[in-house]
């Protein structure tokens, strides 16, 4: 229960929030839901005048369908045949009182009944706003639709029934187009989705039904009269209204799945310990409603979703927090852009401190983070597969930890002006999967590496071993991709590697590790071959017989250093740089160590550290060359 309690403890931290319409990246509305209120996707605006009369209609653009709605414990939950109408906005079949002269079904003239009491009963009591008024007194004449009719929303055949689909028989002069109404609407025109507005011609700044506060503060108040007998809540150890009914649309307005949930009283749900559904657990309805609406809300402004599976961090009482999924980029890309040459481990722990400090700043002494991972089995049943709460100090320890010792230089981020910069510092999750299993792998696979790297962050767990051996597998197997593709396989193998052992991010000359000295000759290798060419793009040797070096050492080294030959003779004096540089590593094995025994992770840490240290001394080594041609 400790999740429902953190999630209903964020909600009420940002009451200020409740009602403000903010936008994703992508230009989505979402808000901090109001408790009692749900989000649906409205197909048709109706506008009312304050009188009650019919005003005007049209049909909502795409982009400004998502409509915050009243809705009861039932409408919330409602499915299948059950007549559940929510309070005001709602599909036809509820709001019109003629549906069953346009649609041909007597039977569901009992929606209506039910929608239009539910509405009076709100438009009687003592919370009832002008507004609510206004529509029930409207919707009860019961001609909404002849109304929409005659203004050309809504269309009928010759026999004044609603036409299911459209065709072409049905143009005339009137109507020579597609109305929008049949692409707006997944299905017939009987399931669309009204929502109701008040026409004020004196005030051209009144505000949406849907978006006004004292709306969503008159339906609550009109709402907490109904609610059911009082219980003991499980999360918040009080005596409040209970309730069994729990909310779905979670991760989107058309999620189905429930967290909690237990209506099957004649399965395995609760029975054999239980008799009812309460004595499992009871929950208040105000502890739900604030809980999930609050977990919405994050998800739309913070989660990460991956094939259905959210990934959600937040802080209680400051809700962004660093996201261990994320990159060192991500957390402060200032201190990793300046690239020293000789940056220790022990050096950049220290800028990684400074960046997190800003966060451990922000956050008081009490604080907590909260990791949870959401995902479903099936289309009606959601679940908690990981769930952490922890103290902000010991979570940015970790995720400090984890940023200064999964680290490598990369090259693969931009910044804000488009252009590609270099950074030291931990991959993202995601690009580990992608580094791993290659850019086109299953979402379902992204996801699960994606979460089994999780407690390598937050707990300190050792990265799975057949996570690491896929990457070093793809990144020494270099002709099998694109170049830009390859080089961030190879970073972030390096990373990954380098959390195993621990190793300097510079080169370590001092090294004699066999398997860094032969990662070493392949570099310098490449190097000489690659300045050889010049302007040619075609792979290097060195390149081309990776994956055979990887596991033949020895036996490939021989093939390499024999086609090195020509391109030593075209470059004359200088080549004789590296060419001593290959003697020098050649110097440092055991005489029994240089063999074909495959090579570990760690041929990639030399490679890589020896490959950027030429290039980035390329003027001294020319310098160099100049030199020791005078001699």
């Amino acid at each position: 229960m400790s999740w429902l309690l953190n999630l209903y403890e964020t909600y009420d931290s940002n009451l200020d929030r409740v009602g403000v319409i903010e936008q994703k990246y992508n230009g989505q509305e979402y808000t901090l839901l109001p408790i009692s209120h749900t989000t649906q996707n409205a197909h048709i605006e109706v506008a009312v005048t304050e009188e009650g009369e019919f005003h005007s209609a049209f049909v909502i653009d795409k982009s400004n369908t998502s409509t915050l709605i009243p809705c009861t414990e039932k409408s919330a939950s409602r499915a299948g045949s059950v007549i559940a109408p929510y309070p005001l906005h709602d599909k036809l079949v509820y709001v019109a009182g003629d549906y069953a002269a346009f649609a041909g079904k007597e039977g569901d003239q009992e929606s209506f009944l039910h929608y239009i009491k539910q509405l009076q009963e709100w438009a009687d009591s003592p919370y009832a706003t002008s507004k609510v008024r206004s529509i029930f007194k409207y919707l009860r004449k019961g001609h909404l639709i002849r109304d929409l009719v005659d203004n050309n929303i809504l269309f009928v055949d010759a026999d004044e029934q609603l036409i299911e689909k459209w065709d072409k028989k049905y143009e005339s002069s009137r109507q020579p187009d597609k109305p929008p109404i049949f692409t707006s609407v997944a299905g017939g025109q009987e399931s669309v989705f009204i929502r109701f507005n008040i026409y004020s011609p004196g005030d051209t700044l009144a505000t949406e039904v849907w978006k006004d506060p004292e709306m969503y503060d008159s339906f609550i108040r009109f709402y907490q009269e109904l609610l059911g007998n009082e219980d003991i809540c499980y999360v918040t150890g009080s005596k409040l209204p209970s309730t069994e009914r729990h909310a779905n649309k979670i991760r989107n307005a058309a999620d189905k799945a429930k967290l909690i949930s237990a209506n099957d009283s004649s399965g395995f749900t609760y029975r054999g310990r239980f008799t009812s559904s309460n004595e499992a657990a009871s929950i208040s309805y105000e502890v739900s409603q604030k809980a999930h609406n609050a977990l919405k809300w994050l998800i739309n402004r913070q989660g990460k979703t991956i094939d259905q599976r959210v990934f959600l961090v937040w802080g209680n009482d400051a809700l962004y927090i660093p996201d261990p999924t994320e990159d060192s980029f991500s957390i402060d890309p200032t201190p990793y852009v300046a690239i020293k040459k000789s940056f220790t481990n022990q050096e950049f722990a220290k800028e990684v401190s400074k960046a997190l400090d800003g966060y451990k700043s922000n956050l008081s002494t009490k604080a907590n983070v909260n990791i949870m991972i959401l995902d479903s089995a099936t289309t009606g049943r959601m679940g908690v597969l990981y769930y952490r709460n922890m103290d902000k100090n010991l979570y940015l320890d970790k995720l400090q930890k984890w940023h200064s010792t999964c680290v490598w230089l990369h090259r693969y981020r931009k910044d804000d002006q488009g252009e590609f910069v270099q950074f030291f510092g931990a991959p993202s999750t995601k690009d580990i999967a992608f580094a791993a299993y290659g850019p086109r792998a299953n979402e379902k696979i992204v996801k699960g590496l994606m979460e089994r790297m999780l407690p390598c962050i937050v707990d300190d767990v050792k990265i799975p071993q057949d996570i690491v051996n896929s990457a070093i597998h793809r990144a020494s197997n270099p002709v099998s991709m694109e170049r830009w593709e390859w080089e961030k396989t190879l970073s972030i193998t390096c990373a990954l590697i380098n959390r195993q052992e621990g190793l300097k991010l510079a080169l370590d000359t001092e090294s004699n590790d066999r398997d860094y000295l032969f990662g070493r000759l392949l570099a310098v290798a490449d190097v000489l071959e690659r300045r050889a060419l010049g302007e040619e793009t075609r792979s290097s040797n060195a390149i081309r017989y990776m994956n055979s070096f990887s596991m033949h050492p020895e036996r490939t080294w021989m093939t390499i250093q024999r086609s090195l030959q020509p391109y030593q003779a075209r470059l004359g004096t200088k080549a004789t740089y590296l060419s001593r540089m290959i003697d020098e590593i050649a110097s440092k094995f055991k005489i029994n160590e240089f063999n074909n025994k495959p090579l570990s992770g760690k041929y990639l840490l030399g490679f890589y550290s020896q490959r950027h240290e030429l290039y980035q001394k390329k003027e001294n080594n020319d310098d160099a060359v100049t030199a020791s041609a005078e001699e």
